[in-house]
């Protein structure tokens, strides 16, 4: 149940079910809508025919709207996995953000929305004790299929609150680089350290299409300011202090 503090309308998806074998939710995960208004996402979000649904939507003004009860299995994640498990709708609680996404324009997030974003995940976190590294973006889990909430989306103002994982993302530089065709040992390492961070990516030890969307997803959530699918050395160096922030936590 939302905190006391934190004022939520209701409306009650049918698209629900239990949770497999009585999980625990252990994952924050965050959208955008990618729709013209709040309103239209909620009323898709309420249609059987969607088969969708989210725990809250927070619209562009801040208003935040139960969908799905924390204790039930709401399906926001799709195709996903993190950390191996490939089923993050029974591990997740789904926030879903208005904005009418890439396809839409992309509009800034408001401060108000982000506001609202912010107290509703630091409550969830709270209750649940959902970890830091634990909180992430649809692209984190679905790299490739999904994008959103995308790069402007504002982490470093989620973590400076008390939510999510973050580091200073290293500036862009000059510099070796790994793209796509490459291949060899620094390949390999590059996707066991983004393996283990929790992304999906097999160690092949081949820059491949998948290794691209991957890192991709990756700087969308900590390198936004260049979201090319290029592991350059501002990428790998800031993929690095995470690692080197979690092992210190």
């Amino acid at each position: 149940m939302i905190g006391t503090e934190l004022s939520c309308a209701v409306l009650l998806s049918p698209n629900v079910e239990p949770r497999r074998a009585d999980i625990k939710p252990d994952i924050l995960l965050l959208h955008y809508t990618g729709m013209s208004s709040a309103e239209k996402a909620c009323q898709w979000l309420c249609d059987p025919v969607s088969r969708v649904s989210c725990h809250y939507l927070v619209d562009e003004d801040g208003k935040i709207t139960q969908m799905v009860g924390e204790e039930n299995r709401a399906w926001h994640a799709g195709e996903s996995s993190w950390h191996g498990e490939t089923d993050i709708n029974s591990f997740s609680i789904g926030i879903e953000i208005h904005n009418p996404g890439h396809s839409g324009g992309y509009p800034d997030f408001p401060p108000a929305q982000m506001d609202a974003v912010l107290a509703l995940s630091k409550d969830i976190c709270s209750r649940h004790g959902i970890r830091p590294a634990r909180v992430l973006a649809h692209s984190d889990v679905a790299p490739g299929r999904k994008i959103d909430p995308g790069e402007k989306f504002d982490w470093h103002m989620l973590h400076k609150g008390g939510v999510g994982h973050w580091v200073q993302p290293e500036p862009l530089a000059g510099g070796s680089f790994l793209q796509l065709g490459d291949q060899g040992d620094p390949v390999m390492a590059l996707q066991g350290l983004l393996r283990l961070y929790g992304y999906g990516l097999e160690l092949t030890g081949v820059f491949d299409p998948r290794t691209k969307v991957v890192v991709e997803a990756f700087q969308r959530h900590f390198r936004p300011e260049r979201v090319d699918g290029v592991a350059d050395q501002s990428t790998v160096a800031t993929l690095h202090k995470l690692q080197v922030a979690l092992r210190v936590a």
